[in-house]
């Protein structure tokens, strides 16, 4: 008889644990609260104007065909990542302008144009950022982890202390670099993972080779596509997806997970349970205290929320000259605007704010103007789970800041939807209504993030990126694709 696996949540990392399962031939059942699958790479449609909620940036284009070329098919019949070569155009207060590229010779004259003294680096630098990836990709993000002694692998050790986990990315950027606004461009990668250049480990500067060196990429149609193909190619090897159904807690018999008790009341039993979701607001939820004595209520609501994220969809009559398809308006003081996120746990009064703009790349998806994604950080919700801000009054200071770079969007406003922490809090289940779960602040939540496998309860898994190996689209594809290979590993299936 199969070994039948259960799967709550449809996010990019339960979807690709739902292929790689199923596609060994095991049964396979997924059960997704929402209507869409994908999780925060939510579809969204506005009038005759379509944007992507969730991760607007693509990178690691393997990841993603690695899901579907592992079933025999090829990526290509499911969506189309397309390269955009001079990807993100990087505006300051002073009127100059950076454009980041993964074209080496552009970035050189780029910097070189803004500020000479530091294009003479640039190739240094990407050195670095390339050992620092190539020692991650080797030894972290292969791997999982179910207890702390995971952790104690005599190669995983060395290789952790070779990619600077004791300095901060800005302290790692100015080895390289002198030129203030060069530096407030490259911090931002640590938005990323929700954290704040000041404080995450210079570990995740590598963010910046999967960009500048790995290249970015945009799915035609939208990045949704991404989660559709997934969900498609897991229904034709078998899996069984269920959108609109929630589970309403995990059934455990003798310290096992035996299966889920659904929302309306029917039970579906497994062998084995995967819980791709935010950990620290899902496994509370959907377990009782006394059973996950590891991850008690207490310990899940110690955790340093990363950033959650103010957004406003604005469809416009007209495309606004000078946007490109990403686009970053940076405020004056970037250390401000993170001192009040998290220490001050406030909303910034003069923020930095990024849009995308896919119909730059991909005039089909709104036809008749552009779709701008405008997100600007956001603090978590207080810990009993109010927003701190006036939404109306913040998307209007939003556009003051920015006409202040000449880009008028209220005179061109034909469909407009404000999201703040509260929905994403309440729409994804997210803690606190952070993005990636815990920030990456500590080291210990930074290196030594919640395991992919309970200690305290037999067969539940973790996938998402509030587990190894973290936050971002890639990462938690990866997530659900290693849980899922050591699901299979564990059934004596041969590795593939």
């Amino acid at each position: 008889m199969k070994k039948k696996i259960i799967i709550i949540g449809g996010g990019l990392g339960g979807l690709a644990a739902a292929v790689t399962l199923a596609n060994a031939g095991l049964a396979v059942e997924l059960y997704e609260k929402n209507e869409h699958f994908g999780g925060k790479l939510m579809p969204v449609r506005l009038g005759n104007h379509s944007f992507d909620f969730g991760p607007n940036t693509i990178t690691m284009p393997e990841v993603f065909n690695s899901i579907i070329e592992q079933t025999g098919e090829s990526a290509a019949d499911y969506f189309n990542l397309i390269p955009l070569t001079t990807h993100t155009r990087n505006h300051f207060p002073d009127g100059q302008h950076l454009d980041f590229s993964s074209e080496p010779e552009t970035m050189q004259e780029e910097i070189n144009r803004l500020t000479p003294v530091d294009a003479a680096n640039y190739s240094n630098f990407i050195d670095e950022i390339s050992r620092i990836y190539s020692l991650s990709e080797r030894y972290f993000f292969p791997s999982t982890f179910q207890s702390w002694r995971d952790y104690l692998s005599p190669s995983l050790g060395k290789a952790l202390l070779q990619v600077r986990p004791a300095e901060t990315m800005d302290h790692f950027y100015r080895r390289y670099f002198r030129n203030p606004q060069l530096l407030q461009a490259f911090g931002r990668y640590a938005t990323y993972i929700g954290s704040s250049p000041y404080k995450a480990p210079a570990t995740f500067s590598m963010i910046a080779y999967l960009e500048l060196v790995g290249g970015v990429y945009y799915a035609k149609g939208g990045n949704a596509s991404i989660a559709e193909g997934f969900a498609s190619i897991a229904r034709k090897n078998g899996a069984l997806l269920h959108a609109g159904t929630a589970v309403k807690k995990i059934i455990l018999k003798d310290g096992k997970a035996v299966g889920v008790e659904l929302d309306d009341g029917k039970m579906s039993e497994a062998d084995a349970v995967i819980l791709n979701g935010d950990l620290l607001s899902a496994f509370p939820q959907l377990t009782a205290e006394s059973e996950r004595p590891s991850f008690s209520d207490k310990k899940s609501a110690s955790f340093e929320p990363s950033i959650s994220a103010f957004v406003i969809l604005a469809g416009l009559n007209t495309r606004l000259s000078g946007l490109k398809h990403h686009n970053v308006y940076f405020s004056e003081d970037y250390r401000r605007e993170f001192d009040n996120l998290f220490d001050e746990k406030c909303y910034s009064e003069q923020p930095t704010v990024y849009i995308s703009n896919s119909s730059f790349t991909d005039p089909s998806v709104s036809p008749d103007g552009d779709n701008l994604f405008i997100l600007v950080n956001a603090p978590a919700l207080t810990a009993d789970g109010k927003l701190q801000i006036d939404a109306e009054a913040y998307k209007n200071r939003i556009y003051d800041f920015l006409e202040t770079y000449g880009l008028d969007i209220r005179s061109h406003l034909v469909e407009e939807k404000v999201f703040t922490s509260s929905f994403i809090a309440d729409h994804f289940n997210a803690y606190r209504g952070s993005l990636y779960g815990p920030s990456s602040h500590k080291k210990k939540d930074a290196f030594l993030r919640p395991a992919n496998a309970s200690p305290d309860i037999k067969n539940l898994y973790f996938v998402g990126g509030s587990t190894h190996p973290g936050g971002g689209s890639p990462m938690v594809t990866m997530s659900g694709q290693n849980v899922a290979k050591r699901i299979l590993k564990k059934y004596g299936f041969p590795p593939s």
